[in-house]
């Protein structure tokens, strides 16, 4: 059985043994703060993870992009450390440490020897309680955010998945990009981003993940001595409530959003709503997205690349949400081919919907997931992130076991079903790529 992972007062405890002698545990600690780790027998590294459930879709007008500033602010120094004093103390034993902005989380992580652990538990955490949001910092950051974003600009890849996400999802605050727009980063005040990291940044809503060479008793008596350090009241409250996972309202029409870029290439996506990253329906979505354009045996791969030689990138993409999804299939080819590459993106969207899969397609598909997950895992950062999204998206966590048992019950109904359902809702086209208007 899956472990669930119950929002409970501190002094909570799990235990669960896992594939291969590995153990997760989890406590509730005073604070709400939550505490998972995944002991790996052999390991002489480790990576620990801090996450915040909080995301670019928790930005309020007038502090637009202020999640993703404070993933870059957090390594700029403490009261305690300097940005260098951060880069040193990595660096000085041979580790690696960085940060993640999402949608709907923030996680600041290192890999370092075991030996190292509490040093890196120290120093993250003294960035995640403590930093100083310096206002020269800030302005000096701002300039980097902005090359950043010019620099994703630049990559019409990163344009055509920006602008589809918008395309399909509209005014939902999951269509904005991540790391705002190069006005919303102009225009957002100190101020702003200080409100946004004193509201999210607290003990009830952090999750610290663990997996490698770690023990779980000392793990938990470092996190606390940390976070006291850091000023946090730990007192006796439950940790904050996961994001309800009721499918949002979108707008039910499709839309062509058109980019002009100066390319030799077009990158075109034809897509629409998916579904919420809750979604009993995701491992046949595995499926369904293997099948149709998940690797070099996909249909789509076979048409449009081996059959027509139209694209050297085909592929198809999912992403889940807590209360809405995309679904999207894309292709990079000559400007002259778009309408053509289109049509097939289409017709073998509609074909799957309409014929079931066949029994080979069904068995490669279910392999090539099942080595994936398998492979997926072998390190521990891969570890430590299935701890933290189990933790504030899922609610439970599944065994290599039970996540390969969930691969293998998928039959072809269900792909054809859920193909027939994400068929017929409205589909939306973006192309960027040298066209007009």
């Amino acid at each position: 059985m899956p472990l669930s992972l119950p929002l409970t007062r501190p002094g909570s405890e799990l235990t669960a043994g896992q594939d291969g002698g590995a153990i997760v545990r989890r406590t509730v600690l005073p604070g709400g703060v939550r505490v998972l780790t995944e002991a790996m027998p052999g390991l002489r590294s480790a990576t620990v993870g801090a996450w915040v459930g909080v995301g670019s879709r928790d930005e309020r007008d007038g502090n637009h992009g202020s999640t993703h500033f404070l993933e870059h602010l957090l390594f700029k120094g403490t009261a305690r450390r300097s940005s260098m004093d951060i880069a040193e103390a990595f660096d000085a034993v041979g580790g690696e440490a960085n940060a993640a902005t999402g949608k709907e989380y923030t996680c600041y992580y290192a890999r370092v020897l075991d030996a190292d652990l509490p040093m890196a538990v120290d120093v993250i955490s003294d960035m995640v309680t403590s930093a100083s949001i310096d206002a020269e910092e800030l302005e000096l950051e701002r300039g980097v955010i902005l090359e950043e974003i010019a620099m994703n600009d630049d990559d019409p890849s990163d344009v055509v998945h920006e602008q589809f996400a918008a395309a399909v999802l509209g005014a939902h605050p999951l269509g904005r990009p991540i790391g705002g727009t190069p006005g919303a980063i102009r225009a957002v005040p100190r101020d702003s981003v200080l409100d946004h990291y004193h509201e999210h940044y607290v003990p009830a809503g952090l999750v610290v993940a663990a997996a490698g060479g770690v023990d779980h008793e000392a793990l938990c008596a470092q996190v606390t001595a940390a976070l006291d350090a850091g000023g946090w009241q730990l007192d006796d409250v439950p940790s904050l409530d996961r994001r309800p996972d009721v499918p949002a309202p979108i707008a039910a029409d499709g839309v062509e959003t058109v980019v002009r870029r100066a390319t030799e290439q077009a990158n075109v996506i034809l897509g629409g709503v998916g579904l919420t990253g809750t979604d009993d329906r995701r491992y046949p979505l595995l499926v369904l997205n293997a099948v149709l354009g998940g690797g070099m045996s996909s249909r789509l791969f076979q048409e449009i690349r081996e059959k027509r030689g139209l694209a050297y990138s085909v592929y198809s993409f999912a992403a889940g949400h807590s209360d809405t999804g995309l679904f999207g299939l894309y292709a990079g080819c000559a400007p002259e081919n778009v309408d053509q590459v289109l049509a097939l993106l289409a017709e073998g969207w509609d074909r799957i919907a309409q014929e079931p899969i066949t029994p080979a397609e069904l068995t490669r598909s279910i392999g090539q997931l099942s080595g994936g997950l398998v492979l997926g895992l072998e390190d521990s950062g891969a570890r430590m992130n299935r701890l933290g999204k189990a933790e504030l998206v899922h609610g439970e966590l599944l065994s290599q076991s039970e996540a390969l048992e969930r691969v293998r019950a998928v039959t072809a109904q269900q792909v054809q079903d859920l193909a027939k359902e994400l068929a017929s809702r409205p589909r939306s086209v973006v192309k960027v790529g040298p066209f007009g208007g």
